[in-house]
């Protein structure tokens, strides 16, 4: 069989090497140089978590996500991962915290809640202001993403039977015929067809108002080095309180500290202007003043915008469309954790034409709620 994947991200790319382990043909098309630097896939890190509010779906499908991480470390020679721990934090009348550790724990898998004073014990580097409840889980850790990316791009390159095709834009794709053209006129067609085009998939398909860009800003500050002593150990830090979603991301193996909002814009043009402003993010920065000890000496290391592909419910979109074709579109911000598993179980349902309508409801997270 031959695949056709337009985008080079995490889920185009996973796809791919799903494909590729057993034997099919695939081209990839990306619009810009591979690894795309402008791709949501392509920051230093992301973040795996079992946490996940009401979505016990998605909470149940992160163990297979972190066997398909297994699977994919064992062939590109290498782990790109770094455990932390996650730490779920919530007060001012939010409450995802709570249902997380609820969800979690009608599926066996309990989080341990933490009373304020144990949480500052634990955490000294905490001043924890304005949290009300606080909920502990061993696992969880940090994904490095654009590494990720490039190393599996640079595995695929060596594999006989894929093709990358970089600096190569799709104008036009057919799901029903399996073809695609691109900008120079050139016509591909394939047996079947993936888009998996992040926030540029409504150019190639009408998704209308069901996906939606959204700009992110992120920060990645510079704090004194024993600061950053102590934050490389971790933990990650989901913290919802109501007007700020904040995640924070500890500085493991080397790489940066971040801190990001994960409300959404739900606007923006991912070919725009990248350049970010603290104002931006005014409330984020005041949310970090009274949440980290010593934020006063921190400082700005550098802002980076990426862009989300956002749906109402925040559940991700693999959908069947066509007689040749799959649209693929993890969204809303968390899609990076499932990208190995996503691209392995979207390459066994196209090789073995298993009931699309029942991969579409297991990649939204609606099989076990």
């Amino acid at each position: 069989m031959k695949v056709i994947v337009i985008g080079a991200g995490v889920m185009g790319l996973s796809t791919a090497w799903g494909l590729a382990r057993n034997g099919h043909h695939v081209e990839i098309f990306e619009q810009a140089a591979l690894p795309n630097p402008q791709a949501s896939s392509m920051d230093e890190h992301r973040l795996i978590r079992h946490p996940y509010g009401d979505h016990a779906g998605y909470a149940r499908m992160i163990d297979p996500a972190f066997a398909a991480w297994d699977l994919l470390w064992s062939d590109l020679g290498r782990k790109l991962y770094a455990a932390t721990g996650t730490l779920a934090l919530t007060g001012n009348g939010a409450d995802w915290a709570e249902r997380s550790a609820l969800t979690l724990a009608a599926i066996g898998r309990p989080m341990t809640e933490l009373t304020l004073s144990e949480l500052r014990r634990r955490f000294p580097q905490l001043n924890a202001g304005g949290v009300e409840r606080a909920f502990w889980l061993d696992t969880g850790g940090v994904l490095f993403a654009q590494d990720i990316v490039t190393a599996l791009a640079r595995y695929l390159a060596n594999q006989s039977h894929v093709r990358l095709r970089a600096d190569m834009q799709i104008r036009t794709v057919d799901l029903d015929l399996g073809r695609v053209t691109a900008n120079d006129g050139t016509v591909h067609e394939a047996d079947m067809v993936v888009v998996a085009a992040g926030a540029w998939v409504g150019r190639l398909l009408p998704m209308g108002q069901r996906l939606l860009p959204s700009r992110q800003i992120v920060i990645y500050f510079r704090l004194p080095e024993d600061q950053r002593a102590v934050w490389a150990k971790g933990p990650m830090i989901i913290e919802k309180t109501g007007d700020v979603g904040l995640y924070f991301v500890p500085p493991m193996e080397g790489r940066g500290f971040k801190v990001g909002d994960h409300e959404f814009s739900r606007t923006g043009d991912p070919d725009g202007g990248r350049e970010a402003r603290e104002e931006e993010i005014a409330p984020l920065i005041e949310r970090c003043r009274g949440l980290f000890k010593g934020f006063d000496s921190w400082t700005t290391d550098r802002l980076k915008v990426c862009f989300y592909t956002v749906t109402d419910d925040e559940r991700f979109v693999v959908e069947k469309t066509g007689a040749k074709g799959w649209v693929m579109s993890p969204c809303s911000g968390h899609g990076f954790k499932f990208g190995a598993l996503m691209g392995l179980e979207l390459a066994r349902t196209i090789a073995s034409n298993r009931d699309p309508l029942q991969h579409a409801r297991w990649a939204a997270g609606l099989e076990g709620e």
